[in-house]
């Protein structure tokens, strides 16, 4: 018997991505978009609409997080308990930071669900160059599925059963991606780069522990590697609108910088209303959403970071 062909939402660079993937793997891709899409290919089938979709066991959504509630639903009359759907957005939800896994969920009849974090980048994907990443669930059939569809020779897959870090990981990491564009678009060196980064993912651990998560899962692949690759020069598209926001250029601009949805500003204010309202430490975030709101002058934000206590590593 053949498997089963592989759903994908979202026709965006990363929504290509994982298609190409799955054809790599010697799978079919169904991608359903309510965007106009490019040509498919032989093993990538461009569907009509979501009901397409419940033909595939394991469905990808490729789409940023203020979406993915109101495409689930729309989704999710189509499906049921036997389906997998699994998450690649960089983004939170509400006043709490609940991962997108919760809104899957809740939104469809579906409750073996994931997300896909690390250091994977559309290009990559797309190019089938060398990469990981980490499949996060509560379901070893869900994290098995992934690894079937997407992983192989180019595409080397970790995973983990700590879906709350793995999802805060993600976002801080694409948040912190950011941050290093617009520091290096005030040319802070490497090693600026990497005070910032450590300190970063610091934050972002203890966040992510009273959120529910494991530390270490910050320190691995899906944060610590993710923003690893980012420092190292990866060139997601997280970097470029860091830069951009650090020329000052129009925010209507900056959105469709290589064709990516910014989840980097509302992630950012988001965590730091959290982080006041818990009472934790958080002033690289607290700078970061300042900074990219634009409620204080970049040079200033920059300043105001290096000037920072130094305590104990």
């Amino acid at each position: 018997m053949s498997a089963p062909p592989v759903g994908i939402v979202g026709g965006g660079n990363f929504g290509w991505g994982l298609a190409h993937a799955v054809e790599r793997a010697g799978r079919q891709a169904l991608l359903w978009s309510r965007r106009p899409q490019r040509a498919g290919t032989e093993h990538i089938d461009l569907v009509s609409g979501p009901a397409a979709l419940a033909e595939a066991e394991l469905i990808f959504f490729a789409v940023p997080s203020p979406y993915v509630a109101s495409i689930a639903r729309e989704l999710g009359v189509h499906l049921d308990g036997g389906h997998f759907l699994v998450h690649i957005s960089r983004g939170v939800v509400g006043d709490d930071l609940h991962g997108l896994t919760q809104v899957l969920r809740s939104e469809t009849p579906c409750r073996r669900v994931g997300a896909l974090a690390g250091p994977l980048v559309a290009e990559a994907l797309i190019t089938g160059a060398p990469s990981g990443g980490v499949v996060a669930s509560r379901f070893p059939e869900v994290r098995a599925a992934v690894r079937e569809a997407i992983g192989g020779s180019s595409v080397r897959l970790y995973s983990t059963d700590d879906v709350t870090g793995a999802e805060f990981a993600s976002t801080a990491v694409g948040l912190f991606a950011t941050a290093i564009g617009f520091a290096q678009g005030h040319g802070l060196g490497p090693a600026a780069q990497a005070m910032l980064a450590t300190r970063a993912m610091a934050e972002a651990a203890r966040i992510g522990v009273v959120l529910g998560g494991k530390h270490e899962t910050f320190m691995g692949l899906a944060g610590f590697g993710d923003l690893m690759a980012a420092v190292a020069g990866d060139e997601r598209p997280e970097l470029a609108i860091g830069r951009a926001i650090a020329e000052n250029q129009p925010f209507e601009q900056i959105g469709s910088i290589g064709g990516t949805y910014f989840e980097g500003l509302e992630s950012a204010g988001r965590i730091a209303a959290y982080t006041r309202r818990v009472k934790l430490h958080a002033p690289v975030i607290t700078l970061c959403a300042a900074a990219f709101a634009r409620e204080i002058p970049a040079g200033e934000a920059v300043a105001a970071l290096m000037s920072r206590e130094v305590g104990e590593e």
